[in-house]
């Protein structure tokens, strides 16, 4: 087995939650109170009530839980459901670099195998954390691999799989293959078509979740696979680092259901309405200047969630009319109101190759307000709330977590959820945590 091959496996086999960095436990519990919120909050879009009855339909099962749901299915057919749910309000947590969302990838096929095998709260953030140290650097590896774009899938593929082995404790050989089969099979999802066609494909994470999870059960019945490009001789200065270098700590973090392209813009516009006292009918134009990718989301109108997250235009009227920007405006709520399309009607998305030159460290744009007596207010650069260097706090957390979880659970649940998560190292058992979330 090549050196890369034993670095890797030697991280999965020997991460040991008490023995993770101090900020590194945090973190976990973070993204884990993150990722959940999006997941059970996605549970209620058209998606999530699609996928979870083609999963009980096609995945039969008794082995894990579609979460928000009666419903069990097999370890694959929970990790595809829960996939697609947690990336279904496009509100999950991602990383600049990779231009994507390595959590709701990881976070259902660990959350599937762990119930099944009845495994500690501990075994399951030990598992989070090799999944995001994986993908992540699989991301990077296939990013600067292959020239065209492709979504989270691709690469969280990797990640899945990396959790899943060390929650079924499988060997070096097997931790192996499971990486290669991942790989392998992991769609090659062509990101920039769903941004000019949303759909309910996405960034392909249901599948490369399930991918993920299926490789590595796949490895533990014997089935080989090839050489991931976790080996690749080229990329080991990525590899070298894992188990002293954390990339989960350099995650960012969304307040908005919707593209973190299009969350500069939100801010900005908050910004300008609020210190300025803007109403909108005095609003005549809006100019938002932003990098080359984010050019490509010009929908005005859109006719479901998925148009309204990869828009703009949208985002920036709901939030002058509403005030604000979550679940009520992403889930058809508002798509008709002629006020929000008035404003969207009015945005200008212009490109910026100052801000293109940023693009993908950093996430930033400029909005320009004018109004009909002829003022000009502008936001200044903004920079996507959430990142590592404007980082939400754990009141932001909680309030995100209350916002997105309550809009299914009630407030004593949603409390307890919480109170869980930030102790889930304590939980003897993970099917009592997901007892409570059918």
């Amino acid at each position: 087995m090549d050196e890369g091959n034993h670095i890797v496996a030697d991280f999965i086999s020997n991460t040991k939650y008490q023995k993770l960095p101090s900020e590194v436990q945090y973190q976990a519990k973070r993204c884990f109170l993150d990722i959940l919120g999006a997941t059970i909050a996605g549970t209620t879009t058209p998606v999530g009530h699609l996928i979870d009855s083609y999963a009980v339909d096609q995945h039969n099962g008794n082995e894990s839980t579609i979460l928000m749901t009666n419903h069990k299915a097999s370890i694959v057919g929970a990790t595809l459901a829960n996939a697609f749910a947690a990336n279904a309000l496009d509100v999950d947590d991602g990383y600049r670099l990779i231009k994507g969302h390595p959590g709701a990838n990881i976070f259902p096929a660990a959350l599937a195998i762990a119930e099944k095998q009845g495994k500690r709260g501990e075994e399951l953030l030990e598992a989070l954390v090799i999944g995001y140290e994986v993908a992540i650097r699989a991301g990077l590896i296939l990013h600067d691999t292959y020239s065209s774009y492709h979504g989270s899938g691709s690469w969280g593929a990797l990640g899945a799989a990396a959790a899943a082995t060390k929650l079924l404790s499988l060997g070096r050989d097997e931790i192996h293959y499971a990486l290669g089969i991942a790989e392998y099979h992991a769609p090659i999802a062509p990101m920039m078509r769903c941004i000019d066609s949303p759909s309910m494909v996405k960034d392909g994470i249901g599948w490369g979740s399930m991918v993920g999870v299926s490789a590595a059960l796949m490895a533990q019945k014997g089935f080989t696979g090839i050489d991931s490009l976790l080996v690749n001789p080229e990329h080991k200065n990525l590899i070298v680092g894992l188990g002293h270098r954390f990339e989960i700590l350099n995650l960012y973090f969304k307040p908005y259901p919707c593209c973190r392209w299009a969350q500069p813009a939100v801010d900005g516009v908050l910004a300008i309405v609020h210190q300025h006292h803007i109403k909108p009918h005095e609003i005549k134009r809006i100019k938002v200047h932003t990098f080359r990718a984010a050019t490509r989301m010009t929908i005005v109108k859109p006719r479901n969630t998925e148009e309204a997250q990869y828009s703009i235009a949208y985002p920036v009227g709901a939030t002058i009319i509403d005030g604000e920007f979550g679940l009520k405006q992403i889930l058809g709520d508002r798509f008709e109101d002629e006020n929000i399309l008035e404003l969207a009607d009015k945005v200008e998305i212009i490109f910026s190759d100052k801000l293109d030159n940023e693009f993908p460290e950093r996430c930033l744009c400029e909005v320009e307000i004018f109004t009909d007596v002829n003022q000009r207010f502008r936001s200044g650069i903004m920079t996507a709330k959430g990142d590592p260097d404007i980082p939400l706090s754990d009141k932001e957390f909680e309030r995100k977590f209350r916002h997105l979880a309550g809009s299914v659970l009630n407030a004593k649940k949603v409390q307890n959820l919480i109170e869980i998560v930030w102790h889930l190292e304590e939980l003897k058992d993970v099917r009592y945590f997901t007892k409570g979330l059918h």
